[in-house]
This record gives C-alpha cells, sequence and structure tokens, in this order.
C-alpha cells in the first residue's frame, strides 16, 4: 500500500487497524479502498509548493481572460458585466475551487476516482470533467494555432494588418478617422479575410469550404508544443509554469500603457467600468458571468482537482484557493482595460459609437489587440511578444486540460496502459494525436463556426450541468459535514459559516437558474440554425451523459439494492 505522509511517498504494509491509529479512521478508510485498485505504484509531488500554485494560476489565468473575458463582457454591455462577475466569483468561483481542490488534495486522485471515492452514485461527474476536459482542448488547440499564425505573420514589415494597402482589403477599409457607419479597420479584415479565409465563405455552417493546410500544419506545431511541455509530467510543467505564468503580465502592462494615451481610449474604459444598470435585467448578462467564473478558472473541468493530487497532504488549500482565484480576476479587469482602451480608439477610427463595434465572438482579440501596437513604435517586436503571450498563456491551459485525460486514465487503468504503451511518454503521444484529429474541423474555412458550436454548448451549457452535479455529489450527499472534517484533518480547521451556506444553498440555486435560462448558440448577429443546434446538444451530451450512465452502472453492480443503498453516499467514512 502507498502511503502518503509528512511530504513523503512510502510503501508499507499495515492493516486496517494500524492505518486507523496512524492516519485517523477517514484517511485509513480511504486508503484501505484504494490498495487494490488498479493504480500507479508511486505518485509524484510537485518539487515545490509555490509550483502548484504557479501551475493552479496558469491554468486559471489563460486565453480566456484576454480572449473569452473581453467578448463576454462586450456582448453583455461592459461596465454591467462587472457586477455580477465579481459576485459570482465570491459566492461561486472561490467557493467552489476550495471544494475541488479539497477533494483533490484529501483523496489524492484524479477527478474519476476522486469522485467515485467521494460519492459512487455520481462516480459519472468525474468522467463527465474528463470528457468536458478532452473535448475542450481539441478546439481550444484551435486559439493556440491562431496565436502562432499571427506570430509568424508578424514578422512582416509593415505588419498585415497595419494599413488597407493589401489585395485583400474592401473599399470600406479605414487607418484614419471616419463618420461611415459601414467601415472597418485592417486587422478586422486580415481576421476575416486571411486568417479565417471567409472570403467566399461567409454565408455560416451550412457551407464547410475546404482544409486550411496552413492552419492545420500549424495546428499540429501547437500540439507538438503541449506534448514536450507535458510528456514528463508535474516535473515538466512546474519548471515550465515559471516562465507562462508570469511573462503575460508585462506585455499586458506594456499594452495598457501604450491604449491610454491612444485617442478614444479614455471612451472605451468609460464603457468598461460605467455600468448600464438597464443590462443587469438581461438573465443572459448573469449566465455569461457565471460560466466565465467556472471557465476561467476552472472549475469542472477536473484540471485543478488533478493537479492538487499532487500536494502534500497538509498543503494549505485555503491559501492557493485566494491565491489562484483573485489573481485569475485581477487578470481578467487588467486585460479589460487594455482591450477596451483599443475599442475606444477603434471607436474613434470608425466614428461609431464603442456599443456598435462589429467585433463580437471568439476572434474578438485578434481584431482588437492587434489593431493598437500597430500603433506603436517598433510595432513587429510588440506584436511577436503579444502573441508569444498569447502562446504562453494558451499553453498553461492546455497543459491542466491534457493532464487531465492523461491523470484520469493513469489513475484508473495503470497497469493497462503501461502494458500497451510501455512508457507514460507514449500515452501521452497518443492522447495529443487523437485530440489533434478531433480539431482538424476547426481549422477549414467553417471552422470560426464549428469553432464557436462547440465552445458555445460545452463551456456554458455542460459545464452548469457538470457543475451542478459535482456540487450535490460533494456537498449535498456526501455532504459539507465530512468535507470540512476532511480540511480539518489535513489544516487543522474547519470549513466556516460563509463556505458552507455557498457549498448547501448559494451554489445549486444559481447553477439550476442558469441552466433553466439556456440560450441558442450564436457567432455575431448569426444564429445557428435547428439543425446545429441539435448538434451543439449531441456535444454536450458527449460529456454529461456520463452522469447517468455512471449512476445506472452503480446501481447495477450493487449485491443487494436496498441494502446496499445507504453506502452509495461516501465511502471515506461511512460510520459518520
Amino acid at each position: 500500500m502507498i502511503i502518503k505522509k509528512g511530504g513523503y511517498i512510502t510503501q508499507r504494509h499495515l492493516n486496517p487497524a494500524q492505518l486507523s491509529m496512524e492516519f485517523g479512521p477517514r484517511r485509513a478508510t480511504m486508503l484501505t479502498q484504494g490498495a487494490d485498485a488498479d493504480q500507479e505504484p508511486t505518485r509524484p509531488t510537485w518539487s515545490r509548493q509555490i509550483e502548484f500554485t504557479l501551475a493552479g494560476i496558469g491554468c486559471a489565468v489563460g486565453l480566456g481572460n484576454v480572449w473569452r473575458f473581453p467578448y463576454l463582457c462586450y456582448r453583455s454591455g461592459g461596465g454591467a458585466f462587472l457586477v455580477p462577475y465579481l459576485l459570482m466569483l465570491v459566492v461561486l468561483g472561490i467557493p467552489l475551487l476550495y471544494m475541488e481542490l479539497t477533494v483533490g488534495q484529501y483523496t489524492r486522485r484524479g477527478p474519476v476516482l476522486a469522485l467515485a471515492t467521494v460519492c459512487p452514485l455520481l462516480k459519472g461527474v468525474g468522467i463527465a470533467s474528463v470528457a468536458i476536459s478532452f473535448i475542450m482542448c481539441t478546439y481550444y488547440n484551435v486559439v493556440i494555432t491562431w496565436a502562432l499564425y499571427y506570430l509568424f505573420s508578424s514578422f512582416q514589415a509593415p505588419l498585415p494588418w497595419q494599413n488597407c494597402n493589401n489585395t485583400w482589403n474592401t473599399p470600406n477599409c479605414t487607418n484614419h478617422a471616419t463618420n461611415s457607419s459601414y467601415s472597418s479597420t485592417a486587422s478586422q479584415e486580415f481576421f476575416k479575410y486571411v486568417s479565417l479565409d471567409m472570403l467566399e465563405q461567409t454565408s455560416g455552417v451550412e457551407d464547410t469550404g475546404v482544409l486550411r493546410w496552413d492552419l492545420f500544419l500549424i495546428l499540429i506545431l501547437a500540439w507538438i508544443l503541449i506534448y514536450f511541455c507535458i510528456f514528463k509530467g508535474v516535473k515538466s510543467t512546474g519548471k515550465v509554469v515559471y516562465f507562462t505564468a508570469l511573462f503575460p503580465y508585462v506585455i499586458l502592462i506594456a499594452l495598457l500603457i501604450n491604449n491610454a494615451q491612444l485617442p478614444g481610449a479614455l471612451e472605451g474604459i468609460k464603457f468598461f467600468i460605467v455600468p448600464v444598470w438597464d443590462e443587469l435585467l438581461s438573465v443572459e448578462v448573469w449566465v455569461n458571468a457565471a460560466a466565465q467564473i467556472f471557465n476561467s478558472i476552472g472549475i469542472g473541468f477536473g484540471s485543478l482537482m488533478a493537479m492538487s493530487s499532487y500536494n502534500d497532504f497538509n498543503n494549505n488549500i485555503l491559501k492557493d484557493t485566494l491565491s489562484i482565484s483573485i489573481i485569475n480576476s485581477v487578470t481578467s479587469i487588467l486585460a479589460g482595460f487594455v482591450i477596451f482602451s483599443a475599442f475606444g480608439y477603434m471607436s474613434y477610427l470608425q466614428g461609431i459609437p464603442v456599443s456598435d463595434l462589429a467585433v463580437d465572438g471568439p476572434g474578438l482579440v485578434y481584431v482588437v489587440y492587434p489593431q493598437a501596437f500597430a500603433n506603436m513604435p517598433v510595432a513587429q517586436l510588440w506584436a511577436v511578444l503579444f502573441f508569444f503571450m498569447l502562446l504562453c498563456l494558451g499553453l498553461d491551459s492546455e497543459f491542466a486540460m491534457v493532464e487531465v485525460m492523461v491523470t484520469s486514465l493513469m489513475d484508473q487503468f495503470y497497469k493497462d496502459v503501461i502494458h500497451i504503451f510501455k512508457k507514460k511518454e507514449l500515452f501521452v503521444l497518443a492522447v495529443c494525436f487523437v485530440a489533434c484529429l478531433f480539431g482538424i474541423p476547426c481549422v477549414m474555412q467553417v471552422g470560426i463556426y464549428v469553432f464557436q458550436l462547440l465552445d458555445h454548448y460545452t463551456a456554458i451549457v455542460s459545464i452548469m450541468f457538470l457543475a451542478f452535479f459535482e456540487v450535490m455529489a460533494v456537498c449535498w450527499i456526501y455532504g459539507v459535514k465530512r468535507l470540512s472534517a476532511n480540511l480539518e484533518e489535513m489544516n487543522g480547521n474547519k470549513a466556516n459559516i460563509f463556505f458552507r451556506l455557498c457549498w448547501l444553498i448559494v451554489a445549486p440555486v444559481i447553477l439550476i437558474f442558469s441552466i433553466i435560462q439556456f440560450k441558442p448558440a450564436r457567432y455575431g448577429k448569426y444564429v445557428f440554425p435547428p439543425w446545429a443546434q441539435g448538434v451543439g446538444w449531441i456535444i454536450a451530451l458527449a460529456s454529461i451523459i456520463w452522469i447517468p450512465l455512471g449512476a445506472i452502472h452503480t446501481l447495477w453492480v450493487l449485491p443487494a439494492f436496498p441494502e446496499e443503498l445507504k453506502l452509495l453516499s461516501f465511502t471515506l467514512n461511512p460510520m459518520d
């Protein structure tokens, strides 16, 4: 049996009575049940605890902060989005991250085995978190692909989006202030007509177009980068995050200093920080705020739960929870100042209000930021640094999502995986290869529509269902009392009344409300047709279907249904 205590991993053979005396009844029960699992012989830990904190920040602080947050904020009315966003951080983000880190660190397992240990009836929640992470990593890497595409394009003088003197530009393209509501900037046209190749294919998801071979090759390169960053596990990831988690702040601050000096920047910042209170009556604004908290911090995806399973057993979880969640939100707000100051400049150029800019959607970051630093001294240098920063942010988040799949499968099927692949490195390579294949539709001409459909039904719809059942499994069935006792066993302190109320009441109510307020997917003003929405629901079901399937399987294997039903709620300490 593998015993983890005092920061060291040892292999010892103790009977249940000895385990109970040395580790206490809860931990002893969990260790006894895990002894027969098909698991790896030793579990590595972070070389230094700061590496987990940085990796957690890197997982949370990613492209979602400079990509998803700004476009959801813009779509939701600017300053009106900040009010529900900050509220959701306090009552959803921090409490649920605290819950996930507690479960991961205590069970020392990835999300599949951790949730199966805590609540066998809802063990499918752990499988669903792996499924949703895998689906996300297949299309999320396309954002990294776009970053690499722009990075390579930045080694040109002048930058291809710096002026309107290119063959792909339309007569409406403008580099100077204008009063035309039909005008567009050079960066808008470069993204649409060059990066996405939408000159001929603009009608929607119905027209697939052809494969973009340049983007496909860059997609392969992106997966190669991911593989070499994670193939050695937390030992290699822990070293990479020292740079990838810190470098983006240097670039964001430099861009903010530049943008603040551009004409019109103040109008964009006002749009960002001054709420239009009527927008708060829109349910979509609140749902988007909740979804952004989940996506940005990584709640429900199993990433941070998997990472925390490599922690020292007595690590201070609350400190990590506050560090990760607060730094994540501060970064989003910093990125908001950067991008909305650039919005103000684009508004000045096009002569239209900030609210009327045609920049909605996931491509926003590749339209607004380039427009800003195209006017900076040594524009090529800033372009290279910026897109390299996007690459770092994307790699951090992608590390975490791929690590969820690898950790979970290694936990559950270690002997089989090693028997088939011989080495863990080859298994990681296989996971990356399969994920790369699934990302191919996103690098076709129809790719932006496929991307948006995947993102909406995975990162908004699926994650809400998944988070709800995770809260049910951990906080309602396993119970806040037991979860708090686990915290006390690790850190000496139980959860306070605020966290208990959020776990028991606030989080479930908000999640139920978000689920019933579903909105169909759209890209800008384009609303996907019913058949595409149906495909979207199939995508959503690919992850959440594991929750009922896991419950059916648990009930099926019970030797005596009525007698065993009472044991379905928990396994760590069934005597409580």
